[in-house]
């Protein structure tokens, strides 16, 4: 697996949203996938599955094995629908695909 440090964390009231800025450190491997960073903060964390974590960015180092990681983490699913964008709904499955335009 990898290591998990919380460099920053706040919670924005008026959102309604815990924002954290992580290190992680996966010597030896490649950029972990948006899922094993989710699952990797929710037992670091230990957050219940109620909690929904979007990982905002994810960004490497190169050649350093060493990642950080913007992640939110909302209360419902109704208040990340609310504040999060569309892609990057889509991107964490959360909202379903749109359909290609056909001219």
């Amino acid at each position: 697996m990898f290591e998990v440090r919380v460099v920053f964390d706040r919670y924005n009231k008026l959102v309604g949203r815990r924002e954290l800025r992580v290190a992680l450190s996966h010597e030896g491997r490649g950029t972990p996938s948006r899922k094993e960073v989710i699952e990797a903060l929710r037992n670091h964390l230990k957050l219940p599955e109620s909690q929904v974590i979007i990982v905002k960015k994810l960004l490497t180092e190169y050649g350093m094995g060493r990642s950080t990681a913007l992640i939110h983490v909302y209360d419902s699913m109704e208040r990340a629908k609310m504040f999060e964008p569309a892609y990057i709904l889509r991107r964490h499955g959360m909202v379903e695909e749109r359909e290609e335009a056909k001219g």
